[in-house]
């Protein structure tokens, strides 16, 4: 099966795109993600001199102009992974279910991996980066599991809007428990409430290097489910006339987001609405084959987390506004916009 012959997705219309187009695009991503970079290391709450910053980019950490761009270095490479961690989970999610609204807050995900980090802190002590990411991608499994179970229920199976509503209200059940469990908690409850809110500030290096391996699994598990996401978009029957076992499938499919959800929402807290907004702009660019709309989510998811962390730092100088807040006033809207596009009768 051919890029040019792939089906829309989530809703999407077919668009044909050569591949040499696509590549161009690619370039383009990339070098509007390099700028993003590059202002995310140079701008922030305070002005640092020039000279300062290339004096920390060399290495150098004396005063406070290259001690604070040494930070921000860390900072803006948990954006970088973890904004295309969120990108490609959500356009793999919207391919398993095909569905326009799915996205791993929307559906419930992120708010699971949270309940998993938060009740392995509470109850079993859990102080290790490693053992946070794993409890993480244990309650993100769960979460969407059981998001998906209700969403199946009844006529029909597991339509969009089914989807979007059991999510929701999985997504306030799970917020409500956590808030249940730091409730009597004030030795853990700071930490928490800081950290639910969504952001990449506080990254170091050891930490990078902790969730690394878990986020290039996930990749890797996305990455080879691309095919079959081809298939699937297809419909049931046909994929199934295909030769391809479609509940196998899916469920292979489901393992790289679960596994970038859970690890992107353990060292950076619940961020949402990138997997909703970042694939629908891409397919738009470079149509609705996963070969290619993994890769470029994954660069939009990117830089549509380091450019939300940017104006973050800048539009409530000398405060800044947590990145998740930022990517919520974002997509908030351009959900709205899909259910007024798609027509929730149609969902």
């Amino acid at each position: 099966m051919t890029a040019r012959s792939t089906p829309a997705v989530a809703g999407a219309r077919p668009l044909r795109r050569p591949d040499r187009g696509r590549a161009l695009w690619l370039l383009a991503v990339l070098g509007v993600l390099l700028a993003l970079v590059f202002a995310s290391i140079t701008v922030g709450s305070r002005e640092v001199p020039w000279s300062d910053i290339a004096a920390a980019l060399g290495g150098g950490t004396d005063g406070f102009g290259q001690a604070a761009v040494a930070t921000r270095i860390p900072r803006t490479l948990l954006a970088v992974v973890a904004g295309a961690a969120l990108g490609v989970s959500g356009a793999v999610m919207q391919g398993v279910t095909r569905n326009p609204l799915a996205d791993p807050g929307i559906l419930g995900v992120n708010m699971g991996a949270s309940l998993g980090v938060v009740t392995a802190i509470a109850f079993f002590g859990l102080a290790t980066a490693t053992g946070f990411i794993w409890a993480a991608i244990a309650g993100a499994a769960l979460s969407a599991a059981f998001v998906y179970a209700v969403g199946s229920l009844g006529h029909n199976g597991a339509t969009p809007l089914k989807l979007a509503l059991a999510g929701a209200a999985t997504s306030a059940a799970l917020a409500s428990f956590i808030r249940a469990i730091v409730l009597g908690r004030n030795d853990i409850a700071g930490g928490v409430r800081s950290w639910q809110i969504g952001g990449v500030g506080g990254a170091t290096f050891d930490g990078l290097a902790t969730v690394l391996p878990f986020l290039a699994a996930g990749f890797a598990a996305c990455l080879l489910a691309a095919r079959g996401l081809n298939l699937l978009a297809l419909g049931d029957d046909l994929a199934a006339g295909l030769g391809q076992r479609v509940a196998a499938a899916r469920a292979a499919a489901a393992v790289g987001p679960v596994v970038l959800c859970g690890a992107a929402t353990a060292v950076t807290g619940p961020i949402g609405f990138v997997g909703l907004v970042v694939p629908h702009v891409c397919r738009l660019l470079v149509g609705v084959d996963h070969r290619w709309l993994l890769p470029f989510s994954a660069l939009g998811g990117a830089a549509l987390l380091t450019a939300s962390d940017v104006v973050g730092r800048i539009v409530a100088r000398p405060e800044q506004i947590d990145v998740g807040i930022v990517t919520a006033l974002i997509g908030a809207p351009f959900f709205i916009h899909i259910i007024r596009r798609q027509k929730v009768r149609a969902l």
